[in-house]
């Protein structure tokens, strides 16, 4: 059985020579026409922001984003590692302030992946076949300078309403022998997968419904295992089933993400299918993947229903980036 780590080749692997991807299955070209590279931004309106803002009933803030560092778990050979400079590196060396108010200072640079930690997935991250988001062939987009399409820089700022489902609050109740209890932490156990059942059985419970132009993020409570054995929550996670993907995405949301490092449940419900939610809501649906989103402070505080709001950093050409979205309630 293979576990998640060992999946990073398919993640990264660009090798060429394969026959393209036919439009027969359907998935391209997109619903938005096919020059799009946007995918489900496209579902966000004046409108679903106007209504997302009136969300706001308390004005409380959360932080959806981890605190990335070296020591962050993250897939193969991903690392976050920050190097500071002082006043010498600053001012030529010479560690001297610098004018009449003796200035000093600090700087720092960083050696990093940017799929470590709270992330989101662009468009250019995981294909079928060499094929990507709306047709696109991956000789036509990637460069190792950077992605000349389905770059994260190119997503516009997203606004939307939030919902989280807590499935673990939902799970208890249906069943209890799918929950486990690790050093006084409740979390899904790892092969549970999320599939259209527990998502309605979730909405149900919390008297929610899907709308377009939502963010969904699923509680699992796994991400605190990441703290209790590394090596653990790396081999394998509960998560998205392709079901459950499924019928999120008939909904039309901008994006999904959970608590988790790869948000579907891995490994996989079938054997040797590697990462189906990944290509059924990245690549067939443009549908946006968040990972690693701190999600215990909203179902601690019963917040079901919040605006979402993100601005990413525009790097450009990146493939994924680490985001801190903001809930506000």
């Amino acid at each position: 059985m293979k576990t998640m780590t060992q999946l990073l080749p398919l993640l990264i692997g660009l090798g060429m020579g394969t026959a393209p991807v036919q439009a027969a299955d359907d998935w391209f070209p997109s619903k938005w026409g096919k020059d799009d590279t946007l995918g489900s931004v496209n579902e966000i309106t004046d409108a679903s922001i106007l209504a997302a803002s009136k969300l706001v009933k308390t004005g409380k803030r959360y932080a959806l984003g981890q605190v990335s560092s070296r020591d962050t778990p993250a897939y193969g050979e991903r690392t976050a590692q920050t190097f500071i400079v002082s006043t010498g590196a600053l001012f030529n060396n010479s560690g001297t302030p610098l004018g009449s108010g003796k200035v000093t200072g600090n700087d720092d640079w960083a050696l990093l992946f940017f799929g470590v930690g709270t992330q989101i997935d662009g468009l250019g991250h995981v294909g079928i076949d060499h094929t990507y988001y709306n047709g696109n062939r991956i000789e036509d987009f990637f460069h190792q300078g950077g992605l000349k399409k389905l770059s994260t820089a190119d997503i516009p700022p997203i606004v939307a309403r939030g919902i989280v489902l807590d499935m673990v609050g939902y799970m208890k109740e249906a069943d209890a022998s799918k929950v486990v209890v690790i050093d006084g932490h409740e979390m899904l156990r790892v092969d549970v997968a999320l599939n259209e059942a527990e998502i309605k059985g979730a909405l149900a419970r919390q008297k929610l419904a899907l709308a377009k132009a939502d963010v969904v993020l699923l509680h699992t409570g796994y991400a605190a295992m990441a703290d209790i054995d590394v090596k653990k929550y790396m081999a394998a996670q509960p998560g998205l089933g392709k079901g459950g993907a499924v019928f999120i995405a008939e909904h039309n949301p901008v994006a999904i993400g959970a608590d988790t490092f790869g948000l579907e449940v891995g490994p996989g419900e079938v054997k040797d299918d590697h990462l189906p939610v990944h290509q059924e809501l990245l690549t067939r649906r443009g549908i946006y993947i968040l990972e690693n989103i701190v999600t215990a402070e909203l179902v601690a505080d019963s917040a079901w229903e919040f605006m979402f709001v993100l601005g990413q950093a525009r790097i450009k050409g990146t493939v994924q980036m680490i985001i801190n979205p903001v809930a506000i309630r």
